[in-house]
């Protein structure tokens, strides 16, 4: 048995739901952590692609998949994405999707402060994606969040949530001139959530110990990347939970002893979504040519991504914040045809060069990146399932990302198709 963790390693939209998707075939279960419906999991399987925001990767398998009580959950929204992967045949019940009774609700006042507020930043807005994530996470913090276990209470809940709102309320029509949340309909509507939802709240925590007992695989699945991470990202441009690895204790209810390893998932290439300083962005031809070719655009929010150069500054911070102890590379079909491509291994700022990622925004905003280059390769990597058969170049451009970063290579993305990767070794059977 090797628990493992799934994390990205740069500002999300690394490819975390194909990897996990890929995995989950010799895992028993499947738990996500943390985040909200902020995030988004593209898969493509057999030519169809499935998008989720909150149930997690493997439910594509069947199998036991868990919301962390660390996942801030937009109930609406998660009988929305219940109800499209049934149609698309995606079997969806009780017995193989559990949301922990602790997790915490995002009702509709927290999306209308989150709206609200990011309108009276005007140009100095955060890039928030207005789904009610940050001010459900504060509510949390501040102790007068709703879970789903007073949900199933629902006389006690209705009595809170209209005192929360009322609260609400005063903030909206009295700072932000914002219309107030009607809470009658909202309890109306939180009513028949209660009642569609019920089977499915149980205790993860547990279920995950007996899961661990009886010697099954955990596959631990994250939202975004490590540089959005409250604590250790490029803050203020970051989510609003902790995004690495060490949060699946919290997130999930589990002891460190039942973390394995820890699969880092870095794209080819390095992408960005909404606001912040990014010190590899391409701002010519080439960042146009991957984020067309790439398809750069975020699976939530359909934004166009910011593209760049891979930046081992910023990997390599997420090598040592994670434990990583493998990696898994996405996107390399992408950079076929390039002439030439570029890794960056350090920052020039001020004059000197550095290998460490700056916490001050200023600092990270004048960093210049020093780039070593790299011959481009031909050809489509697509039907490549085997390491050796890659071109010779893209294969030294692995080995040199490996090197830097310091974490052996176990996958290599070629293609968006579940098929369409190279295994060099499975991190469920070596974490």
């Amino acid at each position: 048995m090797a628990n493992i963790v799934v994390v990205g390693t740069q500002w999300g939209d690394e490819g975390k739901g194909k990897v996990v998707d890929l995995l989950a075939d010799r895992a028993q279960v499947v738990v996500r952590f943390q985040g909200g419906n902020n995030a988004g999991h593209t898969m493509v399987v057999e030519g169809r692609t499935f998008i989720s925001h909150l149930i997690p990767s493997g439910i594509l398998q069947n199998k036991a998949c868990y919301i962390g009580n660390g996942v801030v959950v937009d109930p609406e929204v998660l009988l929305d994405e219940m109800e499209s992967l049934r149609k698309m045949g995606v079997s969806v019940t009780p017995e193989n999707l559990g949301i922990s009774e602790r997790a915490h609700l995002i009702m509709p006042f927290h999306k209308a402060l989150d709206i609200a507020r990011e309108t009276a930043r005007g140009a100095g807005k955060i890039g928030t994606t207005g789904r009610g994530i940050g001010p459900c996470y504060e509510d949390k913090a501040g102790r007068r969040g709703l879970r789903f276990v007073d949900l199933m209470d629902f006389e006690t809940f209705s009595r809170q949530a209209r005192q929360v709102c009322e609260e609400k309320n005063f903030v909206l029509t009295g700072y932000f001139q914002a219309p107030a949340v009607d809470a009658d309909a909202m309890i109306r509507s939180f009513s028949d959530f209660a009642e569609r939802l019920a089977p499915h709240v149980t205790d993860v925590s547990s279920a995950l110990d007996r899961a661990t007992a009886e010697g099954k695989t955990i596959l631990f699945e994250g939202a975004q990347g490590t540089h959005l991470d409250i604590d250790h990202g490029t803050y203020p441009f970051v989510t609003s939970s902790n995004t690495v690895a060490g949060n699946v204790c919290a997130g999930c209810g589990v002891g460190p002893g039942s973390v394995h390893g820890v699969l880092g998932i870095v794209k080819a290439y390095t992408t960005r979504v909404g606001k912040g300083p990014f010190p590899t962005e391409l701002h010519d031809e080439v960042g146009d040519r991957i984020q067309e070719r790439g398809a750069e655009f975020g699976a939530t929010t359909g934004r166009r991504r910011r593209c760049g150069w891979l930046d081992l500054v910023l990997l390599s911070a997420s090598k040592r914040l994670n434990g990583l102890t493998g990696l898994a590379v996405t996107k390399l079909d992408v950079l076929t045809g390039l002439p030439e491509v570029k890794i960056c291994t350090a920052y020039r700022l001020n004059g000197k060069e550095i290998q460490r990622f700056p916490a001050n925004l200023t600092d990270l905003a004048a960093c210049e990146p020093v780039y070593e280059t790299w011959p481009g390769w031909e050809g489509d990597l697509s039907g490549v399932r085997e390491f050796d058969r890659l071109p010779e170049n893209a294969r030294n451009y692995l080995r040199r990302l490996e090197e830097l970063a310091g974490a052996p290579l176990k996958i290599v993305s070629v293609g968006p198709g579940r098929d369409e990767t190279i295994v060099l070794e499975n991190p469920l059977t070596n974490p």
